[in-house]
């Protein structure tokens, strides 16, 4: 059967057989940033928000988001013009094997539209039904407190995507010293 949703703002008709899960569908039509790890909605990895709302693809029968509003991580931004979040995780090093940082960072993205300025419990919590085997987390919860600043306009990120520059050292002369040393 086939069903209409909307795909990261693109109105699109899919293809569904009775049994099929959202992930599935949306990997077979070229979203695979949607991952499957346990095909139970037990790890996070395949995190999307239908209409608005996180859901774990892997868990949402596919004929039920007939008409729904889908948001995958390819909506976020492209490897040459990152979202804030994406650029955290890269300068915190944040992202080992990759296979669940797409769904970090669509329960990252819903978190910090929520609540700009998080503590680091509230991350953690966050992210708690993300299962990752490689970063032992703190990585990931380094990254998603710094995209929450970042987002803020508190912290700027170098022109080629290395060190975090505070705001006030932007400026040499801010500290007292001599712009030409």
């Amino acid at each position: 059967m086939e069903i209409q949703l909307t795909i990261n703002d693109e109105p699109t008709t899919v293809e569904v057989e009775s049994d099929e899960d959202l992930a599935t569908v949306l990997r077979r039509n070229g979203y695979t940033g949607v991952k499957c790890g346990c095909d139970g909605g037990a790890c996070g990895a395949s995190k999307v928000f239908v209409d608005d709302e996180v859901k774990m693809a892997c868990g949402v029968d596919a004929r039920s988001a007939e008409g729904a509003e889908i948001e995958t991580i390819e909506n976020l931004g492209t490897q040459d013009d990152l979202h804030p979040i994406q650029e955290a995780f890269v300068d915190h090093f944040a992202v080992q094997c990759g296979f669940c940082i797409p769904g970090m960072i669509i329960a990252a993205k819903s978190l910090l539209a929520d609540n700009p300025d998080p503590t680091e419990a509230e991350v953690r919590e966050a992210i708690d039904d993300n299962l990752c085997r490689c970063t032992g987390y703190q990585k990931p919860v380094e990254a998603i407190l710094d995209a929450a600043d970042r987002m803020r306009g508190e912290r700027s990120v170098a022109a080629d995507g290395g060190s975090r520059i505070e705001p006030d050292q932007t400026d040499c002369t801010a500290h007292g010293g001599d712009p030409d040393e």
